[in-house]
């Protein structure tokens, strides 16, 4: 299988299915002499774990990361940071329902078609179990980029959102509910929204927001390697994800070009952002801002049609322990993500710079 590797000088490669032994990871271009915060992993891998509130999955599992490599007495030494997470809480017996059968909207029709095989058991490598291992490698990159905030938040779900700018919001709050949104009169309508679609047996869907400071001028490439497009590879290559827009976005659209250019002021900065921190692919020094799409989880625990290995017509329905809605818990991911694609082209400029 290809494509389980990301980055190009901070590079990580992740192994591992939802219902195995372990997931894990391989970190190569960490830089050595990085003292390593393991408070801070710990603390990023809690906010994404299961079983952390009512509306989200109920799986119990702890995801303490063990470092295998790369890191001697709590510094980098510059080779590969290996590391696994164990699973510790799988109920593979919840899945041996669809052992034949192809749950709408997953990944096991094309993987059964493409590979002749496939780990039915939560669906195996296209679980989104294999984030855990994402978030890990995200947490050092934060630490690498001293200086530099990774802030997202849930926006909305449904059609709940928050009618504000981000310069409005307190983003201290965010980790004050459970859903992670930082406006707590639209978090407690989101929450509630979530809980009524959880009774129903059903899924929500919703959005993410992410505001990253204090970057450099300068990341990115003008011609394929854009900063925005490799952010929107790395926000679409995380499960459940169906869309990405960055600065003034799909909006944009609306405007006439003397409405939307950012005018600039004398230190470089300009009097708006719509273009959203980055211009002709390259940083330039301004909030980069992005907004990410998920779509409601495809697991409802209502009875579907749909249709076996053979071709024939079956009903299912879903069983075990699922998210209602996905963005409370994607947050970390998306700013692990984030912090991936920000850490690879800042050790590109250093390189560049030789």
């Amino acid at each position: 299988m290809a494509g389980n590797s990301f980055g190009n000088i901070f590079k990580i490669t992740t192994f591992g299915e939802s219902h195995g032994e372990a997931i894990g990871g391989v970190i190569d271009g960490c830089p050595a002499g990085l003292t390593v915060d393991y408070k801070a992993i710990n603390a990023e891998m809690q906010r994404r774990k299961p079983g952390q509130s009512t509306i989200v999955t109920q799986r119990k599992e702890e995801d303490e990361v063990r470092f295998l490599s790369g890191i001697f007495e709590g510094v980098t030494t510059g080779t590969s940071i290996g590391f696994i997470i164990e699973n510790t809480n799988q109920k593979s017996k919840d899945y041996s329902h669809i052992k034949d059968t192809y749950r709408p909207s997953h990944a096991d029709y094309t993987f059964d078609k493409k590979y002749g095989v496939r780990d039915y058991r939560g669906g195996g490598r296209s679980s989104a179990r294999e984030t855990a291992s994402r978030v890990a490698a995200g947490a050092i990159a934060k630490q690498l980029l001293k200086g530099i905030t990774f802030n997202a938040f849930v926006s909305s779900v449904g059609d709940i959102y928050i009618d504000k700018p981000y310069q409005a919001l307190d983003f201290s709050k965010t980790e004050d509910t459970p859903v992670r949104c930082p406006d707590i009169e639209t978090a407690e309508k989101m929450i509630s929204r979530i809980k009524e679609i959880k009774k129903e047996g059903d899924t929500i869907g919703g959005t993410i927001t992410c505001v990253i400071k204090n970057v450099p001028v300068g990341l990115g490439e003008p011609v394929f390697d854009k900063l925005h497009a490799e952010l929107g590879k790395a926000m679409l290559s995380i499960n459940a994800v169906k869309g990405f827009e960055y600065g003034s976005g799909f909006c944009g659209t609306k405007m006439k070009g003397s409405e939307h250019n950012d005018l600039f002021n004398t230190d470089g900065t300009t009097k708006s952002n719509l273009s959203g921190g980055i211009q002709g692919g390259i940083s330039n020094g301004m909030d980069i801002y992005f907004r990410v799409a998920f779509k409601p989880v495809a697991t409802i625990m209502q009875l579907q049609e749909t249709i076996d290995k053979n071709g024939n017509i079956v009903e299912m329905q879903g069983r075990g322990r699922h998210d209602p809605c996905v963005v409370p818990r994607a947050v970390p991911i998306v700013e692990a993500m984030a912090a991936l694609v920000i850490a690879d082209f800042w050790l590109l400029n250093k390189l560049a710079k030789i």
